[in-house]
């Protein structure tokens, strides 16, 4: 028996999300399981670290410090997968890319598109809503140098997996930010059912990936995107008019439009 009272290993355990994702019947319960996890004691030792020193100007501030969930609407049709929490951003306020500079690129560009009801995202609770979107990483807890392990990711994978395996009835793109999340994604819809292609397409900004309707799940279009860290937006490798218009894109294959306008 495991703290909870439930039967399967413990939060502490390496096969902690391997149990418990894939029985999850709906994405608030999913949430609430991977907010429990401690199953990659690097990553753990990592966040906790983290919160215990915070930067200057989050001094005053009590850091979330534990795996940070998906964030959007149980009936997306749309989602953007990241890479991990940053350690001062998500791992610190406890909501998938709030709080650091690359969460405003992305939450920015999402508001320009009207899939999001603010371009600014600082804290749960701020008003922030987000239209047909869901937002989510292969990785659900801050890594050292934004480096996660193969290993971690492989103990991580669950989570992912399941999250999209429950938004499938109504999910019609994703759009999958750098190249670790692309690396991290097809494994995954592959393991959900939908048929992977060969060779596996290589990660590029603006490629895409058409999956085929398989029994009761339906074409699904992947999207690649440079990821809107800082070293990517400083140097100019991804503009804010290059994510904007790769957006629009994926609404409009997801059958959004401009859901946040009117």
């Amino acid at each position: 028996m495991n703290e909870s009272g439930a039967a399967g290993p413990e939060p502490g355990d390496s096969a902690f999300p391997a149990f418990h994702a894939g029985r999850c019947g709906e994405l608030a319960e999913l949430d609430a399981q991977v907010v429990r996890c401690r199953a990659c004691p690097r990553l753990v030792e990592w966040r906790e670290e983290t919160a215990a020193h915070p930067r200057a100007a989050f001094r005053d501030q009590e850091y979330w410090a534990r795996p940070v969930p998906g964030f959007g609407p149980a009936d997306a049709a749309l989602a953007v997968v990241g890479l991990a929490p940053a350690a001062h951003g998500g791992n610190r306020t406890g909501r998938m890319f709030t709080g650091d500079a690359s969460g405003d690129f992305l939450f920015a560009a999402l508001h320009a598109v009207g899939l999001a009801s603010q371009p600014t995202a600082t804290h749960p609770g701020d008003g922030l809503e987000l239209y047909g979107v869901r937002v989510t990483a292969p990785v659900h807890c801050a890594p050292p140098e934004n480096k996660p392990t193969p290993a971690e990711r492989r103990t991580c994978r669950p989570w992912l997996s399941a999250e999209l395996a429950l938004l499938a009835p109504g999910l019609r793109t994703v759009v999958v930010l750098g190249t670790f999340g692309w690396q991290a994604l097809l494994p995954v819809l592959g393991e959900t059912g939908w048929p992977l292609p060969r060779p596996r397409p290589a990660f590029g900004h603006g490629v895409r990936l058409t999956l085929p309707a398989a029994g009761q799940l339906r074409e699904l279009n992947v999207l690649g995107s440079y990821h809107p860290s800082q070293r990517n937006t400083f140097t100019g490798r991804l503009t804010f008019d290059m994510l904007v218009e790769l957006l629009a894109r994926a609404a409009g294959l997801a059958g959004l439009g401009r859901p946040g306008q009117g």
